[in-house]
């Protein structure tokens, strides 16, 4: 907790532990990049291209994931229990210029292998583009409070109007086919202010038949361990994600992401989210485990049993066949995984999920 309350550059302090007959020292965190540093830092001859001596291994095949892809920000305002990125760019979100943004892409459109597709243009989260309020303008976060959640804070700034014009230079750039966007996409903070704009032109020129969110869980008391907006959040942005491609006459899906075994997840809990996914008709081809971050809030929780800001009690599931039967739940379709559902039902007292019916999970 002492360590969560001073990773702030404006009001955190030196802390010193002794270890023994050593000290282990943590300086207050860095004050976030300028934008002018940042477009510098991106100005500089990179080579775009894997090391020559990963060339007799034919190459680094996850480098075409990011080739034509462009970094717009740094930092992440959402600060979620689980994610240590505050930690190493912090909660004060920087970007870049449109200048600087649209030279890359003209740089990127010169090259001999593009094809005209920007790959994205983002960040830890794609729509954060700036502070986001005068007090983190200033150089300072709020300690005590998430900028996102429980509820949005009255004086967040919501507005993607610049994100959406920086998204309009570079597709109008001569040779830029289509620019996508492929960072993760904060959907509550969308909704947090009038964003249809944004909403129709990522719908309509930026994503190709899906869209990736982390709506992470379905269950409400884990989601605000996990510093997330409730389910209800995120069915609303179902809807209305629905609502604008059925306007523009488009068949795009959104493709939800799913965390097994968070901190206070419980069997039960992970049931309520295979009920909600065999409702929507969706099993995920891949579920992520949760693993322990250093530094982190929910890692805490993890390791003490303890929520280090409440002193609450916080359950978490650490035996490897507890963990499994959370993962199984969530693939419950995989044949794979039929007797791990099945056991995680009987020890939950959910057999009435297990047989033929319309309802079960598992035969």
């Amino acid at each position: 907790a002492v360590q969560y309350r001073n990773t702030d550059p404006g009001t955190g302090r030196v802390l010193v532990e002794q270890a023994g007959t050593q000290y282990a020292v943590q300086e207050p965190p860095a004050l976030p990049i300028s934008r002018e540093f940042f477009d510098e830092l991106y100005a500089l001859p990179y080579m775009r291209a894997w090391h020559p001596v990963y060339d007799t291994y034919g190459g680094v095949p996850a480098f075409k994931e990011v080739e034509f892809s462009i970094t717009s920000c740094r930092g992440c305002l959402g600060a979620c229990a689980f994610c240590a990125l505050a930690f190493h760019q912090g909660r004060i979100v920087t970007s870049r210029s449109h200048a600087s943004i649209v030279e890359e892409a003209q740089r990127l459109s010169k090259q001999k292998n593009f094809k005209g597709y920007i790959h994205d243009i983002g960040g830890p989260t794609a729509n954060f583009r700036n502070p986001a309020c005068k007090k983190q303008r200033g150089g300072s976060a709020c300690v005590e409070r998430r900028c996102l959640t429980p509820t949005p804070c009255r004086e967040l700034d919501t507005s993607h109007d610049d994100y959406v014009r920086l998204l309009r230079k570079v597709r109008s750039l001569p040779g830029i086919k289509k620019v996508f966007i492929r960072s993760g996409i904060r959907f509550d903070y969308i909704l947090a202010g009038n964003n249809g704009e944004f909403l129709k032109e990522l719908a309509e020129h930026h994503v190709s038949g899906q869209l990736k969110v982390a709506p992470e869980h379905v269950s409400d008391r884990v989601l605000a361990l996990m510093g997330k907006p409730s389910h209800a959040v995120y069915e609303r942005f179902v809807e209305q994600w629905s609502a604008v491609n059925r306007a523009l006459g488009l068949k795009q899906y959104l493709i939800p992401y799913f965390i097994a075994s968070l901190p206070g997840a419980t069997l039960e809990d992970a049931i309520e989210l295979a009920e909600y996914l065999r409702d929507a008709g969706f099993v995920p081809d891949q579920v992520q485990d949760f693993y322990p971050t250093p530094g982190t809030l929910a890692t805490a929780m993890y390791h003490s049993g303890i929520h280090p800001l409440t002193g609450e009690p916080v359950y978490t599931a650490k035996g490897a066949r507890e963990r499994a039967m959370q993962r199984a739940l969530l693939q419950y379709t995989h044949p794979g995984n039929r007797e791990l559902v099945k056991e995680a039902l009987r020890l939950a007292g959910r057999t009435d999920l297990i047989g033929k019916g319309p309802r079960c999970l598992v035969s």
